[in-house]
């Protein structure tokens, strides 16, 4: 899909995959341009050629600096062995555990990574960016960044959202459909949800509150911008609360466990 600019020296780089019955889930990478250029994920498999066309139009291979991987999953390293490849001064910035996974399929020379953690921050010359772990996540090694300079978090797969259609901001969705498929996609790629400690929960969510973004970018939803952050992080807040889902079924956890202990009662 066409690269759009998202902000000063900010762009994305926008695909979608359909799921079905639901509608069309955002994949998006972004490249955050200045003195030294970061990559924040690499795309899908499937997207390489047009991935790749699309970030070597604003960037030159031999400027990029930095290849920010919120985490190992598909969807974020497609195009990671190849930009490697072309990006020779670029080093990969992620998660230990991450990088651990990564190399089942990635040979990446130790001097081209640096590994960082939630609360980790570097300095890409003219701006800082700092590591936290958002409040979902289907990966352990996940890290959202945050760029002080812009306040644009970079928030991973948290945050995002299933949509009829694919767009690039949020006031191009119908309201009320953006926020049943962010109750969707965040039950989806975080089913403990429904099991964790909601206080504990929380802590994390005003803990990347307490940022106050002017923007949030997730990998899977359009550009959230000024007021509407606000209703994104209550709208977070309210997951624990809601049951475990499913493709085809809203689960009632307790009914489940139920059928369970009688299947399994002699």
């Amino acid at each position: 899909m066409e690269t759009y600019v998202v902000g000063p020296e900010l762009h994305a780089l926008p695909s979608a995959l359909p799921i079905p019955d639901l509608g069309m889930q955002p994949v998006n990478a972004y490249l955050l341009c200045g003195e030294q250029p970061m990559l924040v994920d690499t795309g899908m498999p499937v997207d390489r050629d047009a991935f790749e066309e699309a970030l070597w139009s604003p960037v030159d291979p031999a400027d990029l600096r930095w290849i920010a991987l919120t985490h190992d999953d598909r969807d974020h390293t497609g195009s990671l062995a190849r930009i490697l490849d072309c990006a020779l001064g670029a080093k990969v910035v992620t998660n230990g555990t991450s990088l651990i996974r990564l190399s089942e399929e990635f040979d990446i020379p130790r001097e081209r990574v640096v590994t960082v953690n939630p609360g980790s921050r570097i300095s890409t010359g003219d701006r800082m960016l700092s590591f936290h772990r958002p409040p979902t996540f289907d990966s352990p090694g996940t890290l959202a960044l945050f760029d002080h300079e812009a306040g644009t978090l970079f928030s991973s797969d948290s945050f995002g959202t299933v949509l009829p259609e694919s767009v690039q901001h949020f006031g191009d969705a119908d309201v009320n459909e953006f926020f049943e498929g962010f109750d969707v996609l965040n039950r989806a790629i975080a089913p403990w949800t429904a099991l964790v400690d909601a206080e504990k929960f929380l802590r994390t969510v005003h803990a990347v509150s307490s940022l106050s973004p002017a923007r949030v970018l997730s990998a899977h939803g359009p550009t959230v911008e000024g007021r509407i952050v606000t209703s994104l992080m209550e709208a977070m807040a309210r997951i624990p609360f809601l049951p475990a889902w499913l493709p085809g079924a809203d689960v009632d956890l307790e009914a489940a466990l139920d059928a369970y202990g009688a299947q399994a009662a002699p």
